[in-house]
């Protein structure tokens, strides 16, 4: 009799820290908390009757230790079977209310780089509205979803903020993709409208091609997208193809800046402030530095810093081993000395990997070897912790539901780290406003890349970048 009745107490009590686990929660709590008085009556009275009824089934199971063997196995099954419906109810209106209060707080979050991606930020709408239209030019051909995805990112950015886009690929190609998509007739209409241009072009560069390929290929997508920007029709350019040959063709196409010998591609990556992300400079574009280079990346990621992100006095932070002016290789020392003799913007010194996330700098140097190693790290990063919080929740039904609770935090931490979701990178030096999409670009990335571009020239990035001209070290 009582070894029969003890499997029937125990699963009673497990039932029961379920129950007690769901209230507990913390990460329910935090958001029903927070949410409207519905969701939180809502989570009440699942709590109440989930307790209720749990605990009516230990009543009856304790009960039914003292009775025959086989009525008390039936009777506490047919209980704990109810108290375990009972319970899958509750968790479906907490469920419900965690929906409820997601609704009314969503737009109170935001992404880390809510200043170029967020068009539902009030700021973003009035600037917006208040800025003119301008034509962007898009390589159609680039990237690894092309062309495809990259349509219906641009179609998308067209309604959103106030672009016209030059649409640059084959024009057959684009028209059978559009039509695969279900997107033939709204881009007709925006052909219509007069806010997307198709422009025919040859084949893209591939992505394993040599960038010098683009001296060869004239008529290459990338080739006449930037064409389009040196002959004044568009006032900037975004390809998510191959970031070498974007290089090469704004270089042969466009040319440099006056004063700055090497161009670099400056990423943004996310810090414990989700408001004030960190720009770092250069992730690709050189892999072998001088410190004149590296001077240079400071004074155009200050720029940038200043007029993109809106900060009004930047901390530029040199990528070293250690925080003392005496650390770190031939290259960083020499570096140093260069950066702190600079007045026309204020250098914090060396930054230290640790210190990369941690918001107390604004800008970041290193060269182009440093800095892919550390983008290329970043972008593991969401995925590999998804998976470690994955494997330490609880196994078996709790792991379940804690999963369902926290699976959209543990998205947008992903989110957070990722940094293909943040569209694209400006690469600074060249005479003309150039983003560089990840090849692995999608809608939303290009959305978010061509967001970039348009604040860009909103808010005269060229016309500053050209008052470095007057700086006597680049004349030197």
């Amino acid at each position: 009799m009582v070894k029969e009745s003890v499997p029937k107490i125990n699963k009673s009590r497990a039932i029961r820290r379920l129950v007690i686990w769901y209230k507990r929660n913390s990460a329910v709590t935090s958001i029903v908390d927070t949410a409207a008085s519905s969701a939180v009556t809502a989570s009440n009275v699942a709590s109440n009757v989930a307790g209720n009824v749990v605990s009516g089934a230990g009543s009856v199971v304790s009960t039914a230790s003292n009775v025959a063997s086989n009525v008390a196995g039936n009777v506490a099954g047919n209980v704990v079977s109810s108290a375990e419906s009972v319970v899958n109810t509750a968790s479906s209106v907490v469920s419900n209310a965690s929906s409820i209060a997601k609704n009314t707080l969503q737009p109170l979050v935001f992404d880390p780089l809510k200043r170029l991606q967020n068009s539902d930020n009030i700021l973003d709408k009035v600037e917006d509205c208040q800025s003119k239209r301008i034509w962007i030019a898009v390589d159609g051909m680039g990237g690894d979803y092309a062309p495809g995805p990259i349509l219906e990112g641009c179609l998308e950015a067209i309604s959103r903020f106030p672009i016209n886009i030059k649409f640059v690929g084959k024009i057959e190609t684009v028209k059978d993709a559009a039509d695969k998509t279900g997107l033939i007739e709204l881009l007709e209409k925006e052909i219509e409208n007069n806010r997307i241009e198709l422009i025919d072009s040859g084949d893209p560069i591939g992505m394993n091609e040599e960038a010098t390929a683009v001296r060869k290929r004239k008529n290459a997508s990338i080739n006449v997208a930037m064409d389009l920007v040196r002959n004044n029709k568009a006032e900037a350019v975004y390809s998510a193809g191959n970031s070498g040959a974007m290089m090469a063709s704004a270089i042969f196409r466009i040319g440099r800046l006056k004063g700055i010998d090497r161009p670099a591609i400056g990423a943004l990556f996310p810090t414990r402030d989700q408001t004030r992300p960190v720009l770092v400079l250069d992730v690709g574009a050189n892999t072998d530095c001088k410190p004149s280079y590296l001077h240079q990346f400071a004074l155009l990621g200050n720029v940038y810093a200043k007029d993109v992100l809106q900060v009004k006095k930047p901390r530029i932070g040199l990528l070293n081993i250690g925080e003392e002016e005496c650390k770190g290789n031939d290259l960083s020392l020499k570096t140093f000395e260069l950066l702190s003799s600079e007045k026309s913007f204020n250098f914090g010194g060396n930054c230290e990997g640790r210190d990369v996330l941690s918001g107390s700098f604004d800008v970041v140097v290193c060269d182009g070897f440093t800095g892919n190693i550390l983008l290329k790290f970043l972008e593991s990063v969401g995925g590999v912790l998804l998976d470690i919080l994955r494997s330490e929740l609880p196994r078996g039904r709790r792991g379940k539901v804690g999963s369902a609770f926290l699976k959209s935090n543990l998205l947008r931490i992903k989110k957070r780290l990722d940094h293909a979701e943040h569209g694209g990178a400006l690469l600074l030096g060249v005479n003309g406003i150039c983003v560089i999409g990840h090849g692995s670009s999608k809608s939303l990335s290009v959305v978010s890349a061509l967001r970039l571009a348009h604040s860009a020239v909103n808010h005269g990035v060229m016309d500053n970048l050209n008052q470095l001209q007057k700086l006597k070290v680049l004349n030197s």
